[in-house]
């Protein structure tokens, strides 16, 4: 859209429209967004590794613990493909296995097996939920079960 454009589409929209005084209000509080739930901070989002909202009382402390998280995750990643084994793809197999260099094809299948046990939905009462982190478990495993890096 060009600027005339949007400045006409805006001027017709009244994002406060069918609210009580009480609701725009409280909509423009400077902690209004605090209250609602980031898909990374619900209860379920620590399967990941990654921290939960419901573990820090300050919203700041989160917010840099899961920033810490994505560092690391990405240096783990950097410091297995540097190894050499390993490729780049494999490396992020590794850490999407919750797995390290020291990884054998005894351990990589047993790991399999629990994380395909933890997601599958027919473990988690039909949930599908869970669907994609086990979509990308088979798919790491598979790029794993094929590298000549594992003994």
């Amino acid at each position: 859209m060009c600027l005339e454009h949007v400045r006409e589409f805006n001027a017709g929209y009244d994002w406060f429209e069918g609210m009580t005084a009480e609701e725009i209000l409280d909509a423009q509080g400077p902690a209004s967004g605090w209250r609602t739930e980031s898909p990374s901070f619900r209860p379920t989002a620590g399967v990941d590794g990654m921290p939960r909202w419901a573990d820090y009382d300050d919203p700041l402390e989160a917010i840099s613990a899961r920033a810490n998280g994505i560092k690391s995750k990405a240096r783990r990643q950097a410091e297995m493909a540097m190894d050499g084994r390993f490729s780049r793809e494999e490396a992020a197999a590794l850490d999407t296995m919750g797995l390290g260099l020291d990884v054998d094809r005894k351990v990589l299948r047993r790991r399999y097996s629990e994380l395909v046990r933890r997601y599958h939905p027919d473990r988690n009462g039909g949930d599908r939920g869970y669907e994609t982190r086990l979509n990308k478990v088979v798919e790491a495993y598979q790029t794993l079960r094929k590298s000549r890096a594992i003994a």
